[in-house]
């Protein structure tokens, strides 16, 4: 994997860098395993902007992932290593012993060539995806299930990884990247190895354009707007907040508040919180 550095020509190529991982291939991906997505801008099925800051950007075809990974028994092996728009990591295209055709999540140091198993008689080998309760304790793992046949729902970003603790009373200690350590059914499945492109987060957008190109638009600071856009705005020359604490624009805390409800149902599988953002 190498991280491409543009040459200083212009303006808009200054700090510019792309990430290249190893084995990734051009080619145009499988047809029979793409479907529309349409482009609804951070809004809700009401048409109001429930997320800011999105919109526009290039078309793109949404990749059928299986999460699940319920082919048991069926070996599988990876035709090629692709890029996809809609997340971080690479995504392999595996073709099974029966002649299915199924894209799944690349784990670190996947190759091309490489035979992939799921089920719980599969080998505890990099990229094969058993059962928590068959994984050895101290293992790294990613694409995490977090209920029973539903599929890897969580650790599926580029370059995150958990770490299998202990187990017991049918339950799996799982350490997340946020440091905090969860309780999962034991029965659920998991990938062993971390999740491929680390490198991801060196990447360097380099000019505005190109975000634009990823559907984000403008983020404007409040402390640059009116006191009668936010409440952080005013002051003559770049002034501090002048606040307790930084808020939204609609007066309501942020920058580290907890949002997470009070009593949830889940708590009960939570062991250890996660580690605090130290604040400057």
């Amino acid at each position: 994997m190498a991280i491409k550095i543009y040459k200083r020509n212009t303006a808009g190529r200054r700090n510019m860098s792309i990430v290249k991982p190893d084995g990734v291939s051009d080619k145009k991906p499988e047809k029979s395993l793409l479907a529309p997505i349409k482009n609804r801008a951070g809004r809700t099925s009401a048409g109001k902007i429930s997320v800011r800051h999105r919109g526009g950007g290039h078309k793109r075809m949404y990749r059928i992932i299986d999460f699940k990974q319920d082919k048991f028994g069926i070996p599988g092996t990876i035709a090629a290593l692709e890029r996809d728009p809609n997340r971080s990591a690479i995504i392999a295209l595996v073709h099974y012993a029966d002649g299915e055709k199924r894209y799944i999540l690349a784990s670190a140091g996947m190759k091309k060539g490489q035979v992939v198993q799921s089920g719980p008689d599969a080998p505890i080998e990099q990229g094969n995806r058993l059962q928590l309760l068959r994984i050895p304790t101290g293992t790294i793992i990613s694409n995490i299930e977090m209920k029973i046949g539903k599929g890897g729902q969580i650790v599926r970003s580029a370059g995150s990884s958990a770490t299998l603790m202990a187990l017991e009373n049918g339950y799996a200690q799982i350490k997340m990247p946020s440091g905090e350590i969860r309780l999962i059914n034991e029965k659920c499945y998991a990938t062993i190895g971390a999740m491929s492109n680390f490198e991801h987060s060196a990447e360097r957008i380099g000019k505005a354009g190109r975000s634009r190109w990823k559907r984000r638009r403008p983020h404007v600071r409040g402390s640059a707007m009116n006191p009668v856009d936010h409440p952080h705005g005013g002051g003559e020359g770049r002034q501090p907040i002048g606040l307790k604490y930084p808020k939204t624009p609609w007066g309501k805390p942020t920058l580290g508040t907890k949002t997470r409800r009070k009593h949830r149902f889940s708590d009960r599988f939570i062991l250890k919180r996660r580690q605090e953002r130290k604040r400057r």
